[in-house]
């Protein structure tokens, strides 16, 4: 068992103990966070448009990501012949943003503050959601961090202006980044399909500065040449949003749209984005559990979350 990790401590099993995001510490005191990631639960879903449950996200990634708690020494990957997030790097999980209900504008301002929180801490932010109207106060967290350029995974644009009023709900958050000055661009991909943002909101995404891609412009591409259309030495704040993915993978969501990407598309942009660019946030929203009996797409969530970190902290110790 030596070099296992398990010899000095319990074997504590996936199904064991209490659901952390993978197991790791939790931390309730944002003003002592001392770490190297930090995972925040946003789990409000008020800005939904069909089906909520996003709620829930938080819970279900946390509980599927005990799955892959397995070791105390990090995980070997046979293909690149590397082990992943090994003991150094330091995870921990500081709970969920306190939502209040009914209350957009403070349920935003409470992540906000978690997330502004993780980078005073000097940590990579987290950010489980939730619908992905939480976007936005994480990015209005990074407006004191300097230029950063978003990469976003998606079924659809999210750039609606307003629509009745409505400025920050899920279908909004892109138009809302795309405004601020700190954000210097957008990569939009996966978009596809009937969306809910009208040519409009197409037109001035491209005039404010988007690279949009469907999902078969993308595979045309290629994962690396998806990644090469990134500024060169941009920083990259990523989000997924879990609709990204084709329902046959990922069904517990509330906007479904069939014809998304399959695991390994993402996987191999995620390593190719880590390799070439330094990520500076991330979040994953929209996952909605109850939408699938299995746990599969909460799994998924899980397991992109930690391989995209996995690359991340790889790529920095060979910098």
């Amino acid at each position: 068992m030596s070099g296992h990790g398990y010899e000095s401590g319990r074997l504590n099993l996936p199904f064991v103990g209490i659901s952390t995001f993978a197991k790791r510490a939790y931390v309730a005191d944002w003003g002592s966070i001392e770490a190297d990631v930090a995972v925040l639960g946003a789990p409000f879903d008020f800005g939904t448009q069909w089906r909520s449950g996003a709620r829930f996200g938080p819970r279900g990634v946390r509980e599927a990501s005990t799955l892959f708690s397995f070791g105390h020494a990090g995980a070997y990957d046979h293909e690149d012949d590397a082990t992943y997030l090994p003991a150094e790097v330091r995870i921990v999980d500081i709970g969920d943003a306190d939502i209040v209900h009914t209350d957009t504008l403070k349920s935003h301002a409470n992540i906000e503050a978690g997330v502004r929180a993780i980078l005073r801490a000097g940590a990579l932010p987290v950010v489980i959601g939730g619908d992905h109207s939480v976007n936005i106060p994480c990015i209005n967290a990074f407006d004191d961090q300097g230029e950063i350029h978003i990469l976003q995974i998606d079924a659809h644009l999210d750039f609606v202006d307003e629509r009745h009023g409505v400025r920050f709900g899920h279908g909004n958050p892109m138009r809302r980044a795309a405004e601020k000055p700190h954000v210097s661009g957008l990569t939009q991909v996966g978009i596809r399909n009937v969306s809910s943002t009208a040519k409009d909101g197409y037109d001035a995404a491209r005039a404010m500065g988007s690279d949009i891609l469907s999902v078969r412009q993308a595979r045309k591409l290629g994962p690396a040449g998806v990644i090469d259309r990134i500024p060169q030495g941009a920083r990259v704040y990523v989000t997924i949003d879990i609709d990204g993915f084709c329902p046959s993978i990922a069904p517990g969501t509330g906007t479904p749209s069939h014809g998304g990407f399959l695991y390994y598309e993402v996987l191999e942009m995620m390593q190719a984005l880590a390799e070439r660019h330094e990520v500076v946030g991330i979040d994953l929203v929209e996952v909605a559990p109850d939408y699938d009996p299995t746990g599969g797409t909460s799994i998924l969530a899980a397991q992109i979350l930690l391989n995209l970190l996995g690359f991340i902290f790889h790529a920095r110790s060979r910098r």
